[in-house]
């Protein structure tokens, strides 16, 4: 099983995103990691150029890009399934941790010690931040969809701005103050 890893990450685009929800537009794992990886180096460069912080915003855009590896073998587990009640989330916690396990095991010994805390989240100053960017894309998302006639995302996008407003990060409220209104507009309301 040994030197899998990277191949097992290009799998990625294979998992979607969303799925006891109607969508006008699928998500791919994929396209999700990108997006957490910019809004976590946003949300940093945002929260040191404001907020008074010293955060590496390098480090978050990788932390970014690796918070949902697991999904790979676990797929997505959609939040009300997830979180509906301490069983389950603590149950699903203990698949994530098993398949994080699995995907290192992929890697040769002398490379897993680079990857283990990107996979486990370790860094405790960056993780709210990534917490965040992951909320942040899900807004997006159900912002696009709603943009796009479907209302299957109303109740997700009211859910996941209280979430957001509850994590009450300085650079977040800037972000949406400052920058979600632009995911409003068209393309050519944008130029």
């Amino acid at each position: 099983m040994s030197n899998n890893f990277f191949s097992m990450l290009f799998r990625m685009k294979y998992i979607d995103r969303w799925a006891l929800m109607r969508n006008s537009r699928a998500e791919t794992l994929t396209e999700h990691t990108l997006e957490v990886a910019v809004l976590a180096h946003a949300l940093a460069t945002i929260a040191n150029a404001r907020c008074g912080k010293n955060y590496n915003v390098d480090r978050a855009a990788v932390l970014g890009m690796f918070h949902d590896a697991h999904e790979i073998l676990t797929g997505d587990m959609p939040t009300p399934v997830k979180y509906q009640n301490p069983a389950i989330e603590t149950a699903f916690k203990g698949v994530e941790s098993a398949a994080n396990d699995q995907l290192l095991a992929m890697l040769p010994a002398d490379l897993q010690g680079t990857y283990e805390p990107l996979l486990r989240e370790e860094d405790a100053d960056l993780r709210p931040l990534v917490k965040a960017a992951d909320k942040l894309s899900a807004l997006i998302k159900c912002v696009e969809e709603r943009k796009a006639g479907n209302l299957e995302f109303q109740i997700a996008e009211q859910s996941v701005r209280e979430m957001l407003l509850k994590m009450d990060l300085p650079e977040v409220q800037i972000f949406i103050e400052e920058f979600l209104p632009a995911f409003e507009l068209t393309l050519d309301e944008m130029r």
